[in-house]
């Protein structure tokens, strides 16, 4: 691990001012990926501004909707009554991340801000354009089974790691954060950004921007949402493929729907042909698997992750049939 500062911040003003100036320098929160990536070399910040004294932690009612601080730990977030009761899908997804000691230490802002968990972007001595813009991208044509089939460029197919943030997504989930350049709120769907030709650039943050909250509107759907993650083995382990689903059914019909990807896309992944084709439809398999074909028309599965494209149309329609009470 390189040697950096350490710094203390108390309220969200003196972390945006201690941060800024310094393109090397970070935030601390709950430090569960940041602290790896430093002990592997992938990241190398001169200086930790830790932010786990801010009075960012609440989670409380925001008009009809709820409000999440940044600094709340997933864990709570989880457990939550109120989270349990009207964002079911949230907190399965929480529950289906990690560890219970590393969801006790893991902070909501963090988990969005998580890095891709491929092979050669954690391997320094493999190339990466995401560590090293312009270095090629070994993925590509190396050993790609965790890869993405959604989103990739010829620059990048790593995916995304977060179960939260897929949730997040379904549940139109809005970012709010404080900068340099002052306050801004972010719908999640538009705050991860594809690879493209710039695969070092994971988000709309810019440097020194701060993750204060996430709002997760009211809505007729959370109430009747699940998450369904696949994964090789029963308990921490990364998803391969994972749907939050929710729907608004009414007299058998579907009303309104959501439909979010995880394990498959370079960003949390928005099914939005999917929930078109549901809409006015009848509860029923035909209906589901319509959903999940037109979810993954556009997938471009490489060498060893082909598997994906199938998988991830059963485990849609899996979702749904539990939300939709026919499981």
């Amino acid at each position: 691990m390189q040697p950096f500062n350490y710094k203390k911040a108390g309220q969200a003003e003196n972390a945006v001012a201690l941060v800024t100036p310094d393109a090397q320098a970070s935030y601390l929160a709950g430090g569960t990926s940041l602290i790896d990536l430093m002990k592997l070399n992938v990241q190398t910040p001169t200086e930790l501004v830790d932010i786990n004294p801010l009075p960012l932690t609440k989670i409380e009612m925001q008009g009809n909707g709820v409000r999440i601080g940044a600094m709340a730990r997933n864990s709570d977030v989880a457990y939550d009554a109120m989270i349990q009761k009207r964002y079911p899908v949230l907190s399965e997804a929480l529950l289906s991340g990690a560890s219970p000691q590393l969801r006790n230490m893991a902070s909501v802002g963090g988990n969005l801000l998580q890095r891709t968990r491929c092979y050669y972007f954690r391997d320094t001595a493999f190339p990466c354009n995401k560590r090293v813009p312009g270095s090629g991208c070994p993925a590509i044509e190396g050993y790609n089974r965790i890869h993405a089939i959604l989103g990739g460029s010829d620059r990048c197919i790593a995916t995304h790691p977060s179960d939260m943030a897929v949730a997040m997504v379904a549940l139109d989930a809005v970012v709010q954060t404080r900068g340099p350049n002052g306050e801004r709120s972010i719908p999640l769907v538009d705050f991860h950004l594809v690879p493209g030709n710039t695969p070092e650039k994971e988000t709309v943050l810019q440097h020194g921007e701060l993750i204060v909250a996430v709002d997760l509107p009211a809505s007729p759907f959370a109430a009747r949402s699940h998450y369904l993650k696949v994964r090789d083995r029963a308990s921490y382990a990364f998803a391969m493929t994972s749907v939050a689903a929710a729907l608004d059914i009414q007299n058998g019909v579907i009303r309104t729907a959501r439909i979010a990807l995880g394990g498959v896309g370079t960003k949390p992944w928005r099914a939005y042909e999917a929930e078109k084709l549901l809409l006015n439809k009848p509860v029923n398999q035909a209906t589901f698997e319509a959903a999940a074909k037109a979810a993954l028309a556009t997938a471009k599965p490489q060498k060893y992750n082909g598997f994906k494209v199938e998988l991830a149309k059963r485990t849609i329609v899996k979702a749904l049939f539990t939300v939709g009470g026919m499981a």
